[in-house]
């Protein structure tokens, strides 16, 4: 088996867990929320990048053979990527979710009541 392969179930349990705590509703703070996501994915592969590439470098640790699908970033094969990845998708999503201002009932909306910026 290999790292891939165990990896997917968890890639596609984030990717459906962020697109489902994903406030559709207010495409506001939806986009607030991917543009999260994407800076995580990207802060966190560079460090996954450096830092893994410096813990194989020092043989902390190693892959088997035939377990990875070949390609690398530095030292690290690609696989490696994608823990950090679900990560990175999940955590804005939850973020937004339990963070986000829930109106009182018969309080106005803010964002209703504010002029269009874009008129």
């Amino acid at each position: 088996m290999t790292y891939l392969l165990i990896s997917i179930p968890f890639l596609s349990a984030a990717l459906i867990g962020a697109l489902a705590l994903t406030p559709w509703r207010d495409p506001h703070l939806a986009r607030r929320q991917w543009a999260a996501t994407g800076i995580a994915i990207v802060v966190l592969a560079i460090l996954t990048a450096v830092f893994d590439s410096l813990m194989i470098a020092a043989d902390l640790f190693s892959y088997g053979h035939g377990h990875t699908l070949g390609p690398t970033v530095g030292l690290v094969p690609v696989e490696d990527f994608s823990y950090p990845v679900a990560a990175a998708l999940l955590a804005p999503a939850l973020w937004t979710r339990l963070t986000a201002r829930r109106p009182r009932v018969g309080a106005p909306n803010p964002r209703e009541d504010a002029p269009d910026a874009h008129a």
